[in-house]
C-alpha cells in the first residue's frame, strides 16, 4: 500500500506520544518533501523522524498538479496531494478541511488522525480512543468540533 501523509497528523502524533501507530498500521509512510521541511521547523520533532526509519520523504516528479493545487492550499498540503495523485496512492492523511475537500474532488481515498484512531483501536493497538483524543486537545492543541468527538465515541464503542 502507499500511503502518504500530511503534517498535521504526523506532528500531533508525535506530540502525544503515539508516532508508532502509522508503522503499526500501514508499515510504511510517505511523506513529501515540503510536509518534512514544515515537520522538521517544530522544536524536537527532527529527532523523533531521524530515528523513524519507515517514512520515506519524497519529491514530485510532475510540479504542474502542484503549481496548481498550491494557490488553493498551503504548500505542504498541495504537495501532499499532488503526490497522491501522481503515486497513485491508496490512502492520503490529512486533517485540515479544505485539503480534505480538494483531495475529494480528486477522487482521493482520505482519512484524518481521529480517523487513524479509531483505525488503530480497531487492530487492538488501542484499548480506547477517548483518552487519546482527550491528549491531543489538551497537550496538542488539537480542535475537535464537540459533535465530531461524540461521533467518533460512537464509531469507537465508547460512548
Amino acid at each position: 500500500m502507499v500511503i502518504i501523509s500530511d503534517t498535521s497528523p504526523i506532528t500531533n502524533l508525535i506530540q502525544i506520544g503515539r508516532l508508532g501507530l502509522l508503522r503499526a498500521l500501514f508499515n510504511k509512510i510517505i511523506i513529501p518533501e515540503l510536509v518534512y521541511q514544515e515537520l522538521i521547523l517544530i522544536p524536537g520533532q527532527l529527532i523523533v523522524l531521524s530515528e523513524a526509519d519507515w517514512m520515506e520523504i519524497r519529491g514530485l516528479s510532475d510540479k504542474t498538479p502542484f503549481t496548481q493545487l498550491s494557490t488553493q492550499l498551503d504548500k505542504g498540503e498541495a504537495e501532499a496531494i499532488a503526490l497522491c495523485m501522481e503515486l497513485n496512492a491508496d490512502l492520503l492523511i490529512i486533517d485540515e478541511f479544505k485539503g480534505r475537500k480538494i483531495a475529494e474532488k480528486h477522487g482521493l481515498k482520505l482519512t484524518g488522525l481521529l480517523g487513524i484512531l479509531l483505525r488503530a483501536k480497531e487492530k487492538g493497538l488501542l484499548v480506547a480512543v477517548k483518552p487519546e483524543m482527550d491528549r491531543l486537545k489538551s497537550a496538542a492543541g488539537f480542535r475537535i468540533h464537540p459533535k465530531l468527538y461524540l461521533d467518533i465515541l460512537i464509531l469507537a464503542g465508547e460512548s
